[in-house]
């Protein structure tokens, strides 16, 4: 490593996959010698314990939950009360929630406590910015302008000043400029739908399980929250989505009641909505002369079974383990034989994980009386599979 350079890694985006990364490279040994500076111009600050909960919010798999434990940021997250769930429910609009064609995961048939927690996303970023700057990375609040990538250095320019390293890692999101500016392509498939979030209040308890009814327009996933409201994601098409977005707190909340099939009762509506469009991606490469794409920079999907920040999160934990073996091997962090192993192995795996998703997403939004028929079968079937259910389950929490 060249001390002509500024830093050894720059890692632009400092959301959850980015601020995830730093934290992991300060923290694993291997890769703790490393002079790792993290860019980003607005970085998430620790939420009050008296803030009401943000209406961004994730299910953190195990192998998430992992990774938090491992940077030290998961106890920091204690104050915004993570809510472990312990079930699943999954269902077709043509079924009934207590039917047999209901699929049902319960953490107890894996033998695990819970299957995930729902986590405020920007607690996440703040606990895991505040672990990475205490284990010495350096926070540069600036945006990136430009990019110059060598065989020698990666260079990110900041306004009027240029920052050099060995390696940049593009962390900056779905629209990332600097996969852009890197020239690594990939064409996004647009869903024809939409996502409606909220924060409601149930009549009925949550019982700590995360449901998902598939609807002709979209699922709707309902998430079970530590104060005992609910966080809903309701997929469904643009225009449904202006509709909804349109109505009175009231309203909104019948609309939610009754595509839930009233199974938690009245849902009262208690915060504002957010709506946001819907695409899937995968990048044709993760990686370029000595610059790496991770997170939604890299890939996104459906948010039907809430994998997104989960795959980012594998991302970040394999990426640093290919740099920590770089290291042990002798190579530079921007060599192109590390980036070449990170990239192929997590391009392969994302690239499955997306298109699982859009199978299911078709399937169950297809209006084929056969396929209506076939899917309600398919759920029973599998609900009745046991060694089936234990590996969703296992591939759920995150384990490969």
């Amino acid at each position: 490593m060249s001390a002509r350079r500024d830093f050894d890694v720059l890692i632009a985006g400092g959301g959850m996959v980015g601020a995830a990364l730093a934290a992991r490279l300060a923290t694993l040994p291997a890769t703790q010698a490393l002079r790792v500076a993290l860019i980003e111009p607005h970085p998430a600050l620790t939420p009050l314990p008296e803030e009401p909960l943000d209406l961004r919010v994730s299910a953190i798999s195990r192998a998430g939950e992992e990774l938090l434990r491992a940077t030290g940021a998961w106890g920091l997250l204690a104050p915004r009360r993570p809510c472990a769930y312990e079930r699943m429910l999954v269902w077709d609009e043509a079924s009934s929630p207590a039917g047999a064609e209901t699929l049902r995961f319960d953490a107890a048939e894996a033998g695990e406590p819970n299957l995930g927690h729902i986590v405020e996303n920007r607690a996440i970023a703040a606990a895991l910015i505040e672990r990475a700057l205490a284990s010495g990375v350096t926070l540069i609040r600036s945006p990136v302008t430009g990019l110059e990538l060598s065989a020698d250095a990666a260079c990110a320019v900041l306004g009027g000043r240029t920052v050099s390293s060995a390696l940049i890692v593009a962390a900056d999101g779905a629209d990332s400029p600097l996969r852009t500016l890197a020239g690594l392509a990939g064409e996004p498939l647009r869903y024809p739908q939409e996502a409606i979030v909220a924060h409601l209040t149930p009549e009925l308890a949550h019982g700590a399980t995360a449901r998902q009814r598939f609807l002709a327009t979209g699922p709707l996933g309902i998430l079970p929250l530590a104060d005992g409201r609910v966080s809903i994601v309701w997929s469904t098409t643009p225009d449904e989505a202006a509709r909804l977005a349109a109505l009175d707190d009231a309203a909104f909340g019948e609309a939610v009641t009754r595509a839930s099939d009233g199974v938690l009762g009245a849902l009262a509506t208690t915060t504002p909505r957010a709506r946001f469009p819907l695409r899937r991606f995968n990048a044709a490469s993760y990686a370029a002369t000595r610059l790496v794409l991770v997170g939604d920079a890299a890939h996104t999907v459906h948010p039907l079974a809430g994998q997104g920040v989960n795959q980012g999160f594998l991302d970040a934990h394999a990426l640093a383990e290919e740099l920590g073996r770089a290291l042990a091997e002798g190579c530079d962090p921007g060599d192109a034989r590390p980036l070449g192993r990170y990239a192929r192995a997590r391009r392969a795996d994302n690239a499955l994980m997306g298109a699982a998703l859009d199978a299911i997403f078709r399937v169950f939004t297809a209006e084929h009386a056969a396929l209506r028929s076939g899917r309600r079968l398919g759920l029973r079937l599998v609900n009745g599979a046991a060694p089936l259910k234990r590996l969703l389950i296992t591939r759920a929490l995150g384990a490969p």
